[in-house]
């Protein structure tokens, strides 16, 4: 811990003579001290404890200030105290906390205008739990009340289309999500100002629903809008500029722009652990994305310390069946088998499975992503029929998630010609690698490193 008097005139003293623990060296700081965390290291290799070196921040911290101010106002500007406790426990990841606060308040209420606002608080905690089934329903009952009682053009409206897309994508329902975020955004642009920071909301869902199809391009467009409204109506290090670079970095992958990606992901780390608690989700997500682009560039320790991270992080904030730790133990899997480490590899996938079948419907393209990975492995270790029973199957799941020129079909079309193909059966295998090459020349850029990596497949299949 680091105090500077000549930078802070907040109070505070030495207790070591006084304290029953003189070795302690106990310091009494005043009530509403602010610290600036500086650096956090972990105690030992294989320690669940940290060491956290703290600076005591100045009365004045303009950057602090600000921010400060702009929580304060965006949680209090129609709440009463204890939905506004509710509000606060919600945005430090809080859920189980916030979740006991709204209950007890929509118990006592009998006001249409306070249900539907508790309603949809309840549907963000659900959300965030990865309980999207109760969240869709909490949000249709916020929205049914306000269908009712406000005018069709109320921002609130709006809120509530928008929060209802955000499930409708996390459940893979791709059409219905982005109807919803575009009726959110003309409400949006009939009745708010045009750099109002909602206004970027919408733009950046539009954007994650687009990416979800394959429309890359579309995505990255939604994604820099937001980021240029954020940027003038939001402080420096505000959360939602965060989610925005996060997202911008997400296309680039999706695209090939590694170095631009991991950029943009560093961007949100940065702003994250300016803003957020150090459990919060949302660090686990940047440390998840940091370390998928150091997978993609190669530099394999370093991305799997950063997917370690984040899953560490998530399995202290997260339900035990949350999909976002499947996507930790996937990714832990990938770098592990870019490694050759295929038993933890295959170990780390079937993990992922187990949590995602438990967590997500069916259908959902998610499920699909881990029977590749299991497919890759057992391809790999030369059990080339298992391989191929799991890209079938993860192929049968994305022809009933997926727009049909989805850039994923054509990953799959592959890797089953490549099945094929190392079983001799040359046929087949030309048949799906050229569907691969047909898909992913509509769907990708013409350089992208995949699209390069099937033709030589086709091409050298031709040649034999």
């Amino acid at each position: 811990m680091k105090v500077d008097p000549s930078q802070s005139t907040s109070p505070f003293a030495s207790i070591a003579d006084i304290s029953k623990f003189q070795g302690e060296e106990e310091v009494l700081f005043s009530m509403h001290s602010v610290f600036r965390i500086q650096d956090i290291k972990q105690m030992g290799e294989n320690s669940r404890l940290y060491e956290v070196s703290l600076t005591l921040t100045a009365d004045n911290d303009p950057e602090l200030s600000e921010l400060t101010d702009y929580i304060r106002k965006e949680s209090s500007s129609d709440e009463e105290g204890w939905f506004r406790l509710g509000t606060v426990l919600f945005k430090m990841g809080q859920f189980d906390k916030a979740e006991d606060i709204y209950q007890v308040l929509l118990d006592q209420t009998k006001d249409n205008k306070d249900k539907a606002d508790i309603y949809h608080q309840l549907g963000s905690i659900k959300d965030d739990q990865g309980k999207y089934q109760e969240a869709l329903a909490f949000y249709e009952k916020s929205l049914t009340i306000k269908q009712k009682t406000l005018p069709p053009n109320h921002p609130s409206l709006a809120t509530s289309y928008n929060d209802i897309g955000l499930v409708q994508n996390n459940m893979g329902n791709y059409p219905e999500s982005l109807s919803s975020h575009e009726k959110a955004l003309e409400i949006k642009q009939q009745s708010l100002p045009p750099n109002h920071p909602d206004l970027a909301t919408s733009y950046n869902n539009i954007g994650l629903v687009n990416h979800n199809m394959g429309n890359y391009l579309k995505a990255l467009s939604s994604h820099e809008k937001a980021l240029e409204i954020r940027q003038q109506s939001l402080p420096p290090h505000h959360p939602h500029l965060a989610t925005t670079y996060n997202n911008i970095g997400l296309v680039n992958d999706r695209m090939g722009n590694y170095p631009k990606a991991l950029s943009s992901h560093e961007k949100a780390l940065e702003i994250r652990q300016q803003s957020l608690p150090p459990h919060h989700p949302d660090l686990a997500m940047s440390y998840n994305n940091i370390g998928s682009m150091h997978r993609n560039m190669g530099n394999y320790p370093k991305a799997l310390s950063s997917h370690e991270k984040s899953l560490e992080i998530k399995q202290q904030s997260l339900p035990p069946n949350h999909p976002h730790l499947a996507y930790s133990y996937n990714n832990i899997g990938n770098v592990h088998y870019d490694m050759s480490n295929y038993p933890e590899s295959l170990s780390s996938h079937e993990k992922a499975l187990e949590i995602k079948q438990q967590s997500l419907p069916p259908n959902h393209p998610d499920l699909a992503y881990s029977y590749i990975n299991i497919g890759e492995v057992h391809y790999s270790m030369s059990n080339y029929l298992k391989a191929l029973s799991s890209y079938e199957k993860a192929l049968e799941i994305q022809h009933q998630s997926l727009p049909s020129n989805h850039p994923d079909l054509a990953y799959s079309y592959n890797n089953i010609g490549e099945a094929y193909d190392s079983m001799g059966n040359y046929s087949e295998a030309r048949t799906f690698y050229e569907r691969a090459v047909q898909i992913a020349q509509q769907s990708l850029p013409l350089n992208h490193p995949n699209l390069q990596k099937w033709r030589n497949n086709l091409e050298r299949l031709k040649n034999k």
